[in-house]
């Protein structure tokens, strides 16, 4: 659930090297003359295709096809969620990587469930509907460049609002539970339309959600957890819509949970603190 987002390839190498992939002071020959400039082809090949998801989810809403159109928003959020570790693992990170990985999430988890909630459910609410898309779309576009903003000072422990690939998945999820069930958009469409406005607004929040980023995956185990992923991986294939809405909505609710827990703690440490300063 992490945003995926947002396992970006960032932190560049030095300028002179961000597109070349050179090490410094490799970028010229021995003639002075500059090298051909290139990119990384792996991982911006993955951040592609994840934009390529994207895209392909808004052609197929626009063709009706809203259960190709949800698979497609979650195979964005798969892809988004490889390009970094590749880039990380084989030490491609780069600025046009990381700038490259944003406007991919732009468009596969701002732009693309937006169109897609609207084509099947919002578009019969008129103005309300297209607002209501509008301010996902907007949500999701303060979201990213408030993450830009706070790439190497903010704690990695936590995002800072609702991971938009998470966001999206809400409405992915919601999209394909009702062509699933043959419902008709429109019937629902008060409903969508606050999940939509919902996920949109919790995006900008300032409630904090685990990253998941310190999680060990290469160090051991107990067996129990292997059986509880396991079971995990049977649920989803027993109902993946239903599911994977579920799924992503206790995400989305543990934000708020999360921050008045904390804020609990902090005023009972600070209490404490005065009582102990006042004997």
């Amino acid at each position: 659930m992490p945003e995926p987002t947002h396992n970006r390839h960032a932190e560049a190498p030095a300028p002179d090297s961000a597109l070349t992939g050179a090490r410094p002071g490799q970028g010229t020959t021995d003639r002075g003359h500059q090298r051909r400039r290139g990119i990384y082809l792996l991982p911006n090949l993955v951040t592609t295709a994840a934009l390529f998801a994207g895209f392909y989810a808004i052609l197929s809403a626009n063709a009706g096809r809203f259960e190709a159109a949800a698979l497609a928003i979650f195979a964005a959020m798969l892809l988004d969620g490889f390009d970094g570790r590749i880039a990380r693992m084989t030490n491609t990170q780069t600025d046009f990587g990381a700038e490259l990985d944003s406007l991919s999430d732009m468009v596969a988890f701002g732009v693309a469930p937006a169109l897609v909630a609207y084509e099947w459910a919002l578009g019969g609410l008129g103005k309300l509907g297209w607002l209501v898309a509008f301010v996902y779309t907007a949500g999701a576009a303060l979201r990213l460049a408030r993450f830009n903003t706070q790439i190497g000072i903010a704690d990695k422990r936590y995002f800072q609002g609702l991971p938009s690939p998470s966001a999206a998945a809400i409405i992915a999820a919601s999209v394909w539970i009702g062509v699933d069930n043959d419902i008709a958009g429109g019937s629902v469409g008060l409903l969508v339309a606050l999940f939509t406005a919902g996920a949109g607004l919790l995006m900008v929040s300032n409630f904090r959600y685990h990253s998941f980023k310190l999680l060990d995956l290469q160090g051991q185990v107990p067996f129990m957890v292997l059986v509880a992923v396991m079971l995990g991986f049977a649920l989803v294939v027993l109902d993946p819509p239903i599911v994977l809405f579920l799924l992503f909505v206790g995400y989305a609710l543990s934000g708020p949970v999360l921050t008045l827990i904390q804020r609990r703690r902090r005023r009972g440490q600070r209490r404490r603190e005065s009582t102990l300063g006042q004997s």
